[in-house]
């Protein structure tokens, strides 16, 4: 069954090209602003965050300068550092500077320095699995391009009861929301801290059909920040789940016995020193290896299965909500960036549940006389069951 794609380069990996010169010309319109530090091609400001350029895309015709500049800021605190990728055009290099400068600062800038300063702050309560937590959101600026005779909306208003649903234990957590529209092409991307949340988008459907088509291209984006009002209190590191998710997946492209996966086993809960933790690891990489390979559509959820027998129970809550998740997803996109064998890949993917979903459903439909490919199918998300006394959800 050919059910893999010959290529897998999420947006995420995009390859990012050099522009030195319109680098320094980005950085220095958005220091006016800032009035930070510039040092070693970076931008540092107080309480610890530091902002990054990189250009990615550039093209010029009609007279006009494009380019995809990325601004990458850093803390301490963050879990994973944001990313923003501004599409901006001018009639030269320094007009495209200003315009990803401006960008930027209205719109990731702002609440950030909002959480700073703890202006203005919305609280969100936050109960999942038992579990307490208090955030405050710091949200303002709209960002509009090509939008005429339009009082701007909160996009965050869209989603206002679903927000809740994505918080989870980590300090920081940002939504970002990208709407944009051009003649018939739609675009709805909603990211929790990058990484796209597609069950969020249905939210703002009714909003971009309302657009006018003949305004030519119209963009919205809006960035929400969200600080945990406690310290963070997960007992282990990211870098922790990413070198036992790496060394995971070096010994589960070589496992041929049951000895050859107790060994990788015990191996990962040696290095994580959490049989919790652990089982996560060795579920659900093979979960993440089939969702980037096979092509099916996949919703935002996670299942947990606790109880036996008749007495189980299966809870729902969000990927974003389980720190490791999207760690795990790290490590395995930088394992496909090696540019593994097929076979290698074609090893992991076979032990996933979606895997042996995906072969029944393709099998009962063709028995039925019908055909369907992978990207027919929806999986609401992946359940899990962890026989560890005690566990719990970071």
């Amino acid at each position: 069954m050919a059910f893999f794609k010959k290529k897998n380069q999420p947006a995420e990996q995009e390859e990012i090209n050099t522009g030195e010169g319109l680098k320094q010309l980005v950085l220095d319109k958005l220091n006016e602003k800032l009035k930070g530090t510039l040092y070693d091609d970076c931008i540092i400001m107080p309480k610890g965050y530091t902002i990054d350029v990189q250009i990615g895309r550039t093209d010029e015709r009609d007279d006009l300068k494009f380019a995809q500049v990325i601004f990458v800021v850093k803390n301490d605190d963050f879990d994973e550092p944001l990313i923003d990728p501004v599409d901006a055009q001018g009639r030269s290099d320094e007009e495209t500077a200003q315009m990803a400068a401006d960008i930027f600062f209205a719109g990731v800038w702002h609440p950030i320095d909002q959480s700073i300063n703890k202006k203005h702050p919305i609280h969100f309560s936050v109960d999942f699995l038992r579990q307490h937590y208090d955030f405050d959101m710091y949200c303002q600026s709209v960002v509009r391009i090509g939008v005429k005779d339009k009082e701007p909306v909160m996009l965050m208003a869209f989603i206002k009861d679903e927000i809740a649903k994505y918080l989870g234990s980590k300090k920081y957590y940002w939504i970002r929301v990208y709407l944009a529209r051009f003649n018939d092409k739609q675009i709805i991307e909603v990211r929790v801290n990058g990484s796209v949340c597609s069950e969020l988008n249905k939210f703002f459907q009714e909003y971009v059909n309302s657009w006018d088509k003949g305004e030519g291209f119209i963009c919205e984006k809006q960035y929400a920040i969200f600080v945990q009002r406690e310290d963070d209190q997960c007992p282990y590191k990211k870098e922790t789940v990413i070198e036992a998710a790496k060394e995971a997946i070096s010994r589960m492209v070589k496992i041929e016995s049951r000895e050859d996966y107790e060994a990788m086993s015990a191996k990962v809960e040696e290095i994580t020193g959490d049989k919790g933790l652990a089982a996560e690891i060795r579920i659900f990489i093979p979960e993440i290896f089939a969702k980037l390979t096979l092509g099916f559509r996949e919703g935002d959820s996670l299942f947990l299965m606790e109880g036996e027998g008749d007495d189980t129970t299966q809870i729902e809550f969000k990927k974003s909500q389980l720190r490791s998740y999207f760690y795990l997803q790290q490590a395995v996109l930088e394992y496909f960036n090696t540019k593994p064998s097929q076979e290698d890949v074609t090893k992991i993917v076979t032990n996933s549940v979606a895997f042996r979903e995906l072969r029944k459903a393709i099998d009962q439909a063709k028995e039925n006389g019908q055909e369907i490919k992978p990207g027919d199918l929806f999986v609401p998300g992946t359940s899990y069951k962890i026989n560890v006394p005690d566990y719990k959800v970071w």
